[in-house]
């Protein structure tokens, strides 16, 4: 008995990859954060986003009202970061410096993003190169899946865009994560805190 075989649309499956995830679980989960939140440093010499002059990290990028901490190389141990560093993180260095490389966005990167000095900002950020990343992928199609990365990768020029397009579904899933336990960890911390001082 010989096998059926039919020819696979790769292009559909590695962006229902992170579209799921988007929709189900990610996206909706930060609905409703709050600049309380999104700032909020549970341990002491977290990262953050903060306004302009009052970051202590050895480098403070932006050309904004805020800027983000970071180093170069980081320390060791490196410091806890925020829901707002890391947020930061998921725009600027895993969407927005790809689809400036990829999909015809604007040059950008650390140092001359303007960061967001809300929760609400930053959310529309994270919606805005999310919708341009995804589209992108969209429109390269099957062959544009594996055509190699080019110089706007790096070490990664040599490897197919299919490569890169993984890598990012992973990294929104990793960091993204990050972000909804901070949330909840937020919640069972801070509002406990909240409630005990009222007598409860």
């Amino acid at each position: 008995m010989r096998a059926v075989t039919r020819e696979i649309s790769w292009n559909p499956l590695v962006r229902d990859q992170i579209e799921w995830h988007w929709t189900k679980q990610l996206r909706p989960r930060l609905d409703g954060l709050s600049d309380e939140e999104y700032f909020w440093e549970p341990a002491p010499g977290s990262w953050n986003v903060r306004p302009r002059g009052t970051g202590t990290a050895p480098i403070q990028g932006g050309t904004g009202a805020v800027t983000i901490d970071f180093a170069f190389p980081p320390p060791e141990p490196p410091p806890f970061t925020t829901i707002a560093w890391r947020l930061g993180h998921v725009i600027v260095g895993v969407l927005a410096v790809r689809n400036a490389g990829h999909f015809g966005r604007a040059a950008t990167d650390y140092h001359s993003y303007a960061y967001a000095g809300s929760a609400g900002e930053a959310l529309a950020q994270l919606d805005e190169e999310y919708a341009r990343w995804t589209a992108g992928v969209e429109a390269l199609g099957e062959t544009g899946l594996a055509r190699p990365c080019g110089e706007a990768e790096g070490e990664w020029a040599a490897h197919p865009m299919a490569a890169l397009v993984l890598h990012i579904n992973r990294e929104l899933i990793h960091h993204l994560s990050e972000v909804c336990l901070l949330r909840d960890l937020y919640l069972h911390t801070t509002g406990r805190k909240e409630t005990n001082d009222h007598g409860a």
